[in-house]
């Protein structure tokens, strides 16, 4: 598994290649790349927040969250990171007939995990949390997101590159949609479940 994460942030063409070589089999055997790639940011945030903190507003004081209260947010945050990319593969293998591509659906979550991968390491900034910092990795891991995206569409799918771009493409819409959904559930789940406790 970690020579597909090493691949795709240096070599992604010949990685995809590598990926879309593989029988249905061997795609599903991938689906623990996900889950375990997942625990990486959620385990950074728990530490960042609870023994790290962070200064809001330059006042010098800092800001942590209690142990129980970061526990039970991360553990939202993980569950929120594998769905979203469950969903985001589902929406692949449901729009591939349109694009002329077979496949099936581990297949669609196993690219949608693939794809995340540079959001997963991203995470890692967690475990120093300053916001222009955070902000900016984020920005620059789902940057290479997209480009993954674009790469691996057209090589997995097995499609031309035109219907490639227009596949990942509307893969894209998809994750926007369902980051807006993301950030109003976050906004719902802390104001009626479990708002952040800070000590």
């Amino acid at each position: 598994m970690l020579n597909h994460l090493y691949g795709l942030m240096v070599q992604p063409r010949r990685q995809w290649q590598e990926i879309a070589g593989l029988s249905e089999k061997g795609v599903n055997r991938q689906i623990p790349y996900v889950i375990i790639l997942a625990l990486v940011p959620a385990l950074c945030w728990y530490f960042g927040t609870t023994e790290i903190g962070w200064n809001i507003g330059g006042s010098g004081e800092v800001r942590t969250l209690t142990n129980n209260s970061a526990l039970s947010l991360v553990a939202v945050f993980y569950v929120t990171m594998i769905l979203a990319v469950v969903a985001v593969g589902y929406f692949i293998h449901w729009m591939a007939k349109t694009y002329g591509a077979k496949t099936h659906p581990m297949k669609g979550i196993v690219v949608a995990g693939f794809t995340a991968t540079p959001i997963f390491i991203a995470g890692a900034a967690g475990l120093y949390p300053i916001l222009w910092l955070d902000i900016l990795v984020a920005t620059l891991a789902v940057a290479y997101a997209v480009y993954l995206l674009y790469v691996g569409i057209p090589i997995v799918m097995n499609v031309s590159e035109e219907r490639g771009f227009l596949f990942a493409s509307a893969v894209v819409t998809v994750c926007l949609v369902m980051a807006v959904v993301v950030m109003v559930g976050t906004v719902l789940f802390w104001s009626f479940v479990a708002a952040p406790v800070f000590s």
